[in-house]
């Protein structure tokens, strides 16, 4: 079966905008799971080497026929009314993102009152202008419009992971892998989360993204990453691998005969108190973690008040 056209440029969109946000502009990217509705991809702005939790949400559409249509110093874009509907109510500012496959640029626009023109059928359109390439120069701009204060940064955060809390609270094991690049100074590594079966293999991916952590250790790293989750090592991965570096350092051979200088258990103990730990190490310089997430009273109470929210119906009742 052939590759669609259309499918090809769609992905050469993602992989140029990836590219300009990760190159360009020295930002993290991350795909988003299909089941976000008209958002592809969030940036999360990097500052030096300091993570913020600040994100935008990409929409990204691939192929010329976007430029189709000239507006005054760029290109009309027409967005239908569900997915205007749905950008401006997100609880990211959200970046509509234009990539031309003969050019190999990409342009971008915010989507917000401000830049939407409701039309005289009742529609709506986006003027993306031909200034606005993806490159270091929107990096102010789209650094402006990520701000926020405090709040609602971390609320911002809660919503965008409400996904895999509903996962947890319906039974789903989630684990975190972590890949961590100790010898360099930036922190740098891969994160992803992903579905444990149960079955003897490896996690079904979710979604998996950079991490750049800086001088903060990994384990501080992920429990504020992970605020509305406890995190503690995923025993079936830890045991063969622990028990091998215990024979390692606590057995003595007597001519044919192995003694232990402590037991197992007594040794994991001393393994479990330094908390969040790789399972393996590759060559120095790469440590492999693969943690569980287990709803902590964050998580849960964010899902009834975001219920609530949502549905506007009472969740608790007061006994008099």
């Amino acid at each position: 079966m052939r590759r669609k056209p259309s499918a090809k440029v769609g992905s050469a969109g993602l992989t140029h905008t990836r590219l300009a946000v990760e190159d360009e502009l020295g930002w993290l990217f991350r795909d988003q799971p299909t089941e976000d509705y008209g958002i592809d991809a969030h940036a999360e702005l990097v500052d030096g080497e300091d993570v913020r939790g600040r994100l935008l949400a990409l929409q990204i559409k691939g192929g010329k026929s976007w430029f189709s249509e000239p507006g005054p110093g760029g290109w009309w874009f027409r967005p239908d009314a569900a997915h205007v509907r749905y950008w401006t109510n997100h609880s990211l500012p959200v970046v509509v993102v234009l990539y031309h496959p003969e050019t190999k640029q990409c342009y971008w626009q915010l989507v917000n009152r401000e830049t939407l023109v409701e039309t005289s059928t009742g529609g709506w359109k986006l003027l993306v202008p031909a200034a606005h390439l993806l490159d270091e120069t929107a990096r102010i701009p789209l650094k402006d419009a990520a701000a926020g204060d405090p709040y609602v940064l971390r609320i911002r955060e809660l919503q965008l992971a409400r996904p895999w809390m509903e996962m947890l609270a319906g039974g789903t094991r989630l684990l975190v892998d972590m890949e961590e690049w100790i010898n360099k100074s930036s922190g740098r590594g891969s994160i992803s989360i992903g579905i444990d079966h149960e079955d003897s293999h490896d996690p079904e991916e979710l979604v998996t993204w950079q991490f750049f952590v800086g001088p903060t250790s990994y384990s501080d790293a992920v429990a504020k990453l992970f605020a509305w989750a406890d995190l503690d090592v995923h025993e079936e991965t830890y045991d063969d691998p622990e028990y091998d570096q215990y024979e390692a350092e606590c057995s003595i051979w007597d001519e044919a005969d192995q003694f232990f200088t402590e037991s197992f258990d007594d040794w994991r103990r001393g393994r479990i108190a330094t908390g969040i730990r790789p399972f393996k190490n590759a060559e120095g310089e790469v440590d492999y973690f693969r943690l569980e997430l287990t709803l902590n009273d964050l998580g849960k109470a964010f899902l009834v008040v975001d219920k609530f929210a949502t549905e506007g119906d009472r969740q608790l009742t007061i006994d008099h």
